[in-house]
């Protein structure tokens, strides 16, 4: 296992709509592997395989990791999902401060549907579904919004938005 290189805002591989995964085989089972191993190393709850520069509908989530005493991270129950697409989303919503691996040290609260369901295959191709509620809801909308070329920023207000990108230069800018 390896880390990948991570993309960030701006790379125009952020806002391409990414392809599907036709091919199940090691190389993309190794890949997924990849991609939960950057997760974790950067404290991310999810990535999504644009982040790392290839624009396949792939994700890998871990929403239920917790940090222990010495501030590190527990891997909870990580998941790849390969091709997935949300095929419900409820009429109630939620607000959520979100952050992004391809935005460092940024953070702002982004509206999202409380419940969805989404489906999708696994390392192995076969089809699953998964109903999810709350931070789990929030982290799958956030990384599926990356398969279409989607930031949370573009959940914002422009003034939001425009603010948050002015903060991400300056810390840029002062490294």
């Amino acid at each position: 296992m390896s880390l990948l290189p991570l993309y960030e805002y701006p790379d125009p591989i952020l806002r391409q709509k990414a392809e599907p995964v036709t091919k199940f085989d090691d190389d993309l089972r190794t890949f997924l592997s990849d991609m939960l191993e950057t997760m974790y190393a950067d404290h991310g709850a999810g990535l999504a395989a644009p982040q790392v520069g290839v624009s396949k509908r792939m994700i890998v989530i871990d929403a239920e990791q917790e940090e222990d005493e010495n501030g590190n991270h527990q891997k909870g129950n990580p998941m790849a999902l390969v091709n997935p697409q949300i095929v419900y989303k409820s009429e109630e919503t939620i607000f959520f401060c979100e952050g992004c691996l391809s935005l460092p040290n940024q953070r702002a609260d982004v509206e999202r549907h409380q419940r969805i369901k989404v489906r999708y295959q696994d390392k192995n191709g076969v089809e699953h579904e998964i109903e999810a509620e709350d931070y789990l809801a929030v982290v799958l909308q956030h990384e599926i919004d990356h398969l279409d070329g989607i930031l949370y920023i573009d959940h914002l207000s422009r003034l939001k938005r425009n603010m948050l990108l002015k903060k991400l230069e300056k810390a840029r800018a002062e490294k």
